[in-house]
């Protein structure tokens, strides 16, 4: 399908490859605001990466890889998602959605000196500094010692000032030159000095001149070093993102600590993770201006692929500003056919360089297991928004009648259902709202636990007389509570006023479920963001096509998740009596009994619904992915540059502020002990500190 540049259909064809560029580190932390800031990129700088070396690393490679490395982490297929669809045990609303804990003391932390096998970064062997060929075996640098180039240099500086507990200070620093000073040589006089040039005709960089080893004294820093910058925890880190993407910042500091022995600011730390995202993702800015190149390349490899953006003119001509773009993949829009007609949607924030929503709608498989559907990025959460979000659904990936979608009571959400041109009205669809959100809403209104659990209670009720059982204990205990749930209709929130369109599912926790995988990736550039989808997709798809042909092939009727909850009623009807009363009108009465008696499932599974059959689990997933061919194979793209908009981008400086607001629904994390400002330590602050009268954190 076309790729839609503003409101009008498109061909995509592309035409810049997805390149790769690294530029060269600078000496002085000040420079890296210039450095983060790739918003001067313009149109010109885009098209021109076609002179970019199509050999060398890329970002398309690298997120590849690093999903095949991970690909069955999150794959489960036998009841994953029994609990998290239906919420039964209503005493663990409050847990978190947590797949993946981060441990940070298990963080890979792999040593420095062997970063060249990380990257590109670094690949020479200035690290090994008991080589006499390269430097003196005392750790001092040489006249005449040679390095691959000037980044080189300097980052074998960086490690000796660290290693040394020094600093020092660029006086020059050109593409041919590099002159550094002790930043103590006025106060102590300390003669500290490196001045070293380029070899004419190569990159290679040499020392000229040099005075060390540093005179001065310097206390045993441990707070932050001047050069420990964040390009140098850039490279440190690659290779822990490599692996776990989604490393905290919290990990980071912990790992330099771990690996270097020092402090690092929160904001130092996610400058590093920024900047190693980048050197293995691609840049942030030029991202956006790859994505219709990489969705022209996976409708080549995978026709029948759904697209859509919205765009709006940019600041230079040639250049349009990106707004909200659409994708569902076709293995996924054919697999839902076969699965109950129920969606669960939700949004989520980006936390990378811009800012954007991610709007995600999921299916339930007969084994009970989340089904990605579609996916958007939008601006924000607003009115318009999601009724274009649920526009795209309506009208390119599915036009069954009656479905079921549960989600918030977002004010867009329940707009999009109010208008009957959006083709969700009933009896088009029908709206269900989400029994945890629900519940979170409930409290932040009466705060009281055991009103939310006697709700809970009702909600997941089947039968009409103990829903009423539970409203009226409501009314009992407070009667505004009450009336604040007869406002809302039964049939949107409990079980037994539904009409069996939930299909038993109760929240939107597959979503959320899938948005907690995507993490790590939120704080990707956008492109590598939608590449992640696709292989995780993909992954989904590979594993449980295998499963399902597997018990298909066993001759297996129903999935695991139907044949455990037969199992369950079977035993549950041992205690049960049928007395018949009209066979011609199917009018009978059960009555429950102490004693068990043995009882048959002959006949039971005449009630059970083709989605649960393996047959229709392995035709879910049936469907077939292409993989999407290298970057310099992917057809050209003619149109204008896509560019970030201007009101996306975070506004710099400081700590970055959370981008949700935290509720009820989240795990009331500990009181943290105050830390001092001046030494870092905990348990007192900056007035109270002991070394205030030092000028010096601990030694």
């Amino acid at each position: 399908m076309p790729l839609l540049l503003g409101e009008n259909d498109g061909t995509s064809n592309v035409q810049n490859p997805f390149t790769f560029e690294h530029r060269s580190e600078e000496d002085e932390e000040d420079e890296e605001g210039r450095q983060c800031d790739d918003d001067s990129v313009g149109a010109e700088d885009v098209h021109n990466d076609d002179n970019q070396d199509r050999e060398g690393s890329s970002p398309f490679l690298a997120i590849r890889e690093t999903i095949e490395r991970e690909q069955m982490r999150y794959v489960a297929v036998d009841g994953e998602g029994c609990n998290l669809s239906n919420n039964p045990d209503t005493e663990d609303l409050d847990d978190p959605i947590e797949l993946s804990p981060m441990q940070y003391h298990l963080a890979p932390s792999p040593q420095f000196e062997n970063v060249e096998t990380i990257g590109h970064v670094v690949s020479s062997e200035w690290t090994l500094w008991g080589n006499t060929l390269m430097g003196h075996p005392t750790g001092e640098f040489i006249v005449g010692q040679i390095f691959n180039s000037k980044g080189d240099l300097q980052h074998a500086v960086k490690m000796y000032s660290i290693n040394s507990h020094q600093e020092y200070i660029v006086l020059s620093s050109t593409k041919k030159l590099l002159v550094l000073r002790c930043n103590k040589a006025e106060q102590s006089q300390c003669p500290w000095r490196l001045h070293a040039t380029v070899v004419k005709g190569t990159s290679l960089f040499e020392i000229n001149k040099y005075s060390g080893p540093h005179t001065c004294v310097n206390p045993c820093m441990n707070q932050d070093h001047h050069q420990l910058d964040s390009n140098l925890i850039a490279a440190h880190i690659e290779g822990m993102i490599k692996t776990q993407f989604t490393l905290s910042v919290a990990a980071i500091q912990a790992s330099v600590v771990e690996r270097f022995g020092y402090h690092i600011s929160y904001t130092k730390a996610s400058k590093g993770k920024r900047k190693a995202l980048t050197n293995l993702f691609g840049d942030f800015y030029k991202s956006y201006a790859k994505l219709p190149h990489f969705f022209g390349a996976l409708e080549q490899a995978n026709p029948g692929c759904v697209v859509i953006s919205k765009t709006f003119p940019g600041n230079m001509q040639n250049e349009e500003a990106f707004q909200r773009v659409f994708w569902a993949f076709h293995p996924s829009i054919e697999g839902f056919k076969h699965c109950r007609p129920v969606l669960t949607i939700d949004g989520t924030h980006l936390y990378g360089k811009y800012k954007g929503i991610v709007m995600i709608v999921m299916g339930c498989d007969g084994n009970n297991q989340l089904f990605p559907l579609a996916f958007a990025l939008t601006e924000g959460e607003n009115v318009d928004s999601w009724g274009w979000f649920l526009a795209c659904i309506r009208n390119r990936v599915t036009q069954r009648r009656g479905l079921c979608v549960i989600s918030d009571r977002h004010p867009g959400i329940m707009a999009a259902f109010a208008d009957v041109y959006l083709g969700w009205s009933e009896p088009n669809a029908y709206h269900r709202i989400c029994m945890r959100h629900l519940a979170s809403n409930f409290m932040t209104h009466f705060k009281d636990k055991c009103l939310k659990q006697l709700l809970c209670r009702a909600a997941l009720e089947t039968k009409v007389e103990k829903f009423n059982m539970h409203m009226e204990t409501i009314g009992r205990i407070n009667q505004d509570a009450l009336s604040w749930l007869e406002a809302i209709p039964f049939e949107k929130w409990a079980l037994s006023h539904d009409g069996g369109r939930r299909y038993g599912i109760m929240t939107t926790n597959m979503s959320e479920v899938f948005n907690s995988m995507l993490k790590g990736a939120r704080s990707f550039p956008i492109t590598a963001f939608v590449q992640l989808t696709f292989y995780r997709v993909n992954s989904y798809f590979a594993v449980r096509r295998e499963h399902g042909a597997s018990r298909l092939a066993s001759g297996e009727q129903y999935t695991p998740y139907v044949d455990a909850k037969i199992n369950a009623n079977v035993v549950k009807a041992g205690s049960h009596e049928v007395v018949l009363y009209d066979h011609f009108q199917g009018l009978f009465h059960v009555k429950a009994n102490r004693g068990s008696k043995k009882t048959s499932s002959s006949g039971s599974t005449s009630f059970v619904q083709h989605y649960y059959t393996i047959q229709s689990y392995f035709s879910t997933w049936a469907p077939l992915f292409n993989p999407i061919h290298n970057e310099y194979e992917w057809p050209p793209y003619v149109g204008p540059v896509i560019v970030p908009a201007d009101s996306m981008k975070r506004v710099s400086g400081g700590r970055p502020k959370s981008t949700r607001s935290h509720n009820e629904m989240d795990v009331r994390e500990g009181k943290t002990s105050i830390t001092c400002g001046l030494c870092k330590q905990s348990g007192h602050n900056r007035r109270s500190c002991p070394n205030m009268n030092m000028g010096a954190g601990p030694s």
